[in-house]
């Protein structure tokens, strides 16, 4: 699977861990960046970060910042992305099987490194339960406010 990689300088050492992990489980990952931990703004990385997931150049976004906050309400103003941030493995696991999202977002500054990588491996192993009718429609009733109201991406 390809997975697009953002952060801020918060985020740069967690993301680089969770890049070695993904990159170890066979997944090829693309970094937007940060590049380092010299201070700079999180949009410059999430933006082109979850452009490439809404328009399918990645099939899953996974960007680490202080809190989490940040990259997910970047992420969440993009076309085609479903961003939720998740603390612990519980949530990870819900925001797959019952949300179907396509980009996790992480709060370096929040958990530690051991829980932050229990979170990924839980929300990349989990499935979307979308056989279950209620989900499938939950799911289509939310894509469909993003459709009123997002500008599509061709339009970018």
């Amino acid at each position: 699977m390809r997975i697009a990689l953002a952060s801020d300088h918060a985020g740069f050492a967690l993301k680089e861990e969770i890049k070695a992990w993904l990159t170890g489980e066979g997944h090829e990952t693309v970094d937007f960046g940060a590049p380092d931990e010299t201070a700079c703004d999180l949009p410059d990385h999430v933006y082109p970060a979850a452009l490439a997931v809404g328009r399918g150049e990645a099939e899953r976004g996974v960007f680490v910042d202080g809190v989490g906050y940040g990259s997910a309400m970047i992420a969440n103003r993009v076309a085609g992305v479903d961003a939720a941030v998740c603390q612990d493995p519980f949530c990870a696991g819900l925001a797959r099987s019952h949300s179907d999202t396509n980009v996790l977002c992480i709060g370096g500054k929040i958990i530690g490194s051991a829980l932050a990588m229990e979170v990924v491996r839980t929300w990349m192993a989990t499935e979307f339960l979308g056989g279950e009718e209620k989900y499938a429609r939950r799911v289509a009733k939310g894509r469909a406010i993003a459709e009123r109201h997002l500008r599509p991406l061709a339009d970018l």
